[in-house]
């Protein structure tokens, strides 16, 4: 067992005991079998010294038993890590930051309080997962959709304080811009409730965001600040239909104007997610031979390029577009976005793709792929990068995602196609990006440059793995490019990244936690944010 830092075995022992009192002997977990359940399965540090591994868990059944566990470890001085259902994959699981915290899981708060679909919008407890919301709505025929990220598992709650995303429109894709309304047991046991919520008999909680006053909510996203205990959310009222439609283009200039099109599109709410893609290869499962080829002196010139793309003879690019909302507004969208790319890019050649009535019937949601387009959560994605028979022989055990953000330019998706490829080829790999290798759109207003870090239970393709990872960290911001999300292991290694004035944004949090928690119980070093009794562990 790995105990609380500076706590004895007698210590720890009798703060076990008091949890017990608080939750009951059936939800403290303590025992190696049962914390072995919470380390992190994708874990790029699995079985070596720095692995993040828990010395306990407890799981509340409401506030007041959250209450009480917080006061407790304040007691004895015990850091504590909440998740909401653990299911946090790539980005740590349900490991903790620092290890020997216990772990404050939060699965048994799993009530769906209230989902409204004339003022659309839901108030839910951090157990709920997006499975159980999706059937609470569908069971009962309520009008409203959800935007759900890959895997549909986790827990709205959870997702959006760690700033996921989903699949559907900009105004709903960013889950934490979505959230309205906020209950939160603050570091001392206090409890809290942001927004409207703060005014006794308000029945706007869920409509409104901000109250009156500094609006505290994004204190808890990615931080260690308190324990939320349920959150509201804007849902989308439910389009009416759907309809997909594909452009592609002929050079690889081409785009330039496709990127200018596609965003004033997105930023006039005229479609949904855009996904690009180039038909001449690349991705995170490698290069086709003619690409490698093309590659294997380097990065090529434009001229190279080129000639590469008129030897082909297929489009240099494609986006799909989504539509959503009633039929004959989402044809005309179709029709206007024909106009504008035809106006601007020739030789652009379009397909018209799926038109669906909405909500998917239950009977046929088997037959859907893609299946978050339409807020339906799944866990198909682990047909494509989980262990399984459709992978390749001796696949990773699990790996980790870097997501970049990168400005929503062509200039700037080359720029870092190119940079992710020569840091590959630094370390003598064989790089995952070409000059056709296109941005992920999740990010509202933005693009990201993503590399899918193999995972493995082996140290030494372990040390491999961190050190492509570290290092993409580093060449990224040397162009003034960050991550906007990662694992324990890395969060240190980030957040020094954002050093603007010697670091004054990450010195201004660490007053703030001094201030609300000088205890240091909540998650300490959770994204660069230790207490002052351990900022000695920082990286």
């Amino acid at each position: 067992m790995a105990l609380p830092p500076n706590i004895s075995e007698t210590e720890f022992a009798s703060a076990l005991n008091e949890f017990v009192s608080a939750v009951g002997s059936d939800w403290v977990f303590s025992s190696d079998e049962d914390v072995d359940l919470y380390r992190d399965s994708y874990s790029i540090l699995w079985g070596e010294e720095d692995e993040r591994v828990a010395s306990a868990a407890v799981a509340p059944a409401n506030v007041e038993e959250v209450q009480q566990i917080v006061r407790i470890a304040n007691r004895y001085r015990i850091p504590l890590y909440p998740i909401s259902t653990g299911r946090n994959l790539t980005y740590g699981g349900s490991s903790p930051t620092l290890s020997g915290s216990v772990i404050v899981d939060l699965k048994r708060m799993n009530r769906i309080l209230e989902v409204d679909d004339k003022r659309n919008f839901a108030l839910v407890e951090p157990g709920v997962s997006y499975f159980d919301l999706y059937n609470h709505i569908t069971e009962r025929g309520l009008k409203v959709m959800l935007d759900i990220p890959d895997p549909g598992w986790g827990s709205p709650v959870g997702n959006s304080l760690d700033h996921g995303l989903g699949y559907t429109s900009a105004s709903f894709r960013d889950h934490f811009a979505t959230h309205c309304g906020m209950e939160v047991v603050t570091p001392d046991g206090e409890i809290i409730r942001t927004g409207m919520g703060a005014l006794p008999g308000s029945d706007s909680w869920q409509d409104y965001p901000y109250g009156a006053g500094p609006s505290v909510d994004g204190l808890f996203a990615q931080s260690n600040f308190g324990i939320v205990t349920k959150m509201g959310f804007s849902l989308m009222p439910l389009p009416e239909a759907y309809l997909s439609g594909r452009v592609s283009v002929p050079n690889y200039q081409d785009l330039i104007p496709l990127i200018e099109e596609v965003n004033y599109l997105e930023d006039s709410s005229l479609i949904g997610l855009p996904r690009y893609s180039s038909p001449l290869g690349g991705g995170f499962r490698g290069l086709p031979p003619a690409l490698a080829s093309l590659m294997e002196n380097g990065w090529p010139s434009t001229e190279q390029i080129e000639n590469f793309v008129r030897s082909q003879d297929l489009p240099a690019w494609s986006v799909n577009l989504q539509f959503y909302g009633p039929e004959e507004t989402i044809r005309g969208s179709w029709e206007a976005a024909k106009r504008r790319f035809s106006s601007s890019i020739a030789g652009a050649v379009f397909e018209e793709g799926e038109l669906l009535t909405l909500p998917i019937p239950p009977e046929d949601e088997a037959n859907i792929t893609g299946k978050t387009r339409f807020g339906i959560p799944s866990l198909e994605i682990f047909t494509m990068v989980g262990r399984n028979p459709r992978t390749a022989a001796n696949p990773a055990d699990g790996h980790a995602d870097l997501f970049i953000i990168i400005p929503r330019t062509p200039q700037a998706n080359w720029e870092s196609a190119r940079v992710f490829a020569e840091t590959y080829r630094e370390l003598g790999l064989n790089p995952t990006t070409s000059p056709f290798s296109t941005p992920s759109t999740l990010t509202p207003r933005t693009f990201a440059r993503v590399a899918v870090v193999p995972t493995w239970r082996d140290p030494e393709r372990n040390r491999n793995s961190r050190e492509i990872f570290s290092r993409l960290i580093d060449r990224s911001a040397e162009h003034g490019w960050g991550s906007y999300r990662t694992a324990p292991a890395f969060q240190d290694q980030v957040i020094s990244k954002y050093s603007y004035n010697d670091s004054s944004l990450l010195r201004f949090q660490e007053k703030l936690k001094d201030g609300i928690d000088p205890n240091g119980i909540i998650s300490p070093g959770r994204y660069g944010i230790w207490p002052a009794n351990m900022r000695n562990n920082r990286g």
